[in-house]
């Protein structure tokens, strides 16, 4: 497991946020509460997280299979 200081904030934010997307469920109570906490605890902007998965789709995609970024896929 990687430690705090190793982990990137907006790659988790991408996955959290793709990860309600790919549920259509982006306009859901508990994705505004859980996404826009995350976004003010690490101090990220919406607008950083959607650039970041623009330019990291399947990097982001790839760990929500369990690919990638240590998902532990079979």
């Amino acid at each position: 497991m990687a430690s705090r200081k190793d982990r990137d904030p907006l790659f988790g934010a991408a996955v959290l946020r793709r990860t309600f997307e790919l549920r259509r469920e982006e306009q859901s109570p508990q994705f505004d509460l859980i996404y826009r906490g995350v976004l003010r605890d690490e101090g990220l902007t919406d607008d950083q997280v959607q650039r970041y998965l623009r330019d990291h789709l399947s990097a982001v995609d790839a760990a929500i299979a369990g690919r990638g970024r240590g998902g532990g896929g079979r």
